[in-house]
């Protein structure tokens, strides 16, 4: 795998992306629902992580002029750790467990889209090559000391505490 941040984060947006479709065709089983969510849950808690600790203070360090664009992916990451908070504490046979995965599913994808149509070029043109394989190696340690799930200490807080102070 590359070690270009931009295209470690579109990878994982991809697994993410597959595990939806998954999860909204209409012969998947709810128990197989239920592991699409556990997973996906995993997904999002490590790559919220990696984005709120490496690579959003790094490109608002790096790009000032991306500042409100930060800002507003820390929001979108809050809405997505609280609907996966929620979504962790129900199984998949739970009145609401389909309507919260759907409404979890449609900010995401929102999220990611404009990651990749919008930020993610931004980044590219204001960053050279060997920043952002660097800023990928370091995704990728942050990768391996990632929580799993919404239950471990996340980031967030942090995050949005160093952006607000």
């Amino acid at each position: 795998m590359s070690s270009d941040a931009i295209v470690i984060l579109k990878a994982d947006h991809k697994e993410v992306r597959a595990l939806f479709r998954e999860f909204e065709k209409s012969t998947t089983t709810k128990a197989r629902k239920g592991t699409i969510v556990k997973k996906v849950i995993e997904l999002l808690t490590v790559h919220t992580y990696i984005e709120n600790e490496v690579m959003y203070p790094e490109v608002r360090r790096l790009l000032p002029d991306l500042e409100d664009d930060v800002l507003e992916s820390y929001e979108e990451h809050h809405v997505a750790d609280v609907l996966v908070m929620e979504l962790a504490a129900l199984k998949p046979g739970d009145e609401r467990f389909e309507a919260k995965t759907t409404v979890l599913i449609e900010n995401v994808r929102h999220h990611m889209d404009e990651e990749e149509q919008d930020w993610f070029p931004k980044v590219r043109d204001g960053l050279g090559r060997t920043q952002l394989r660097d800023l990928g190696e370091q995704l990728l340690a942050a990768k391996q000391k990632a929580p799993r799930s919404p239950a471990q200490p996340s980031a967030l807080k942090k995050a949005v505490d160093a952006v607000v102070s």
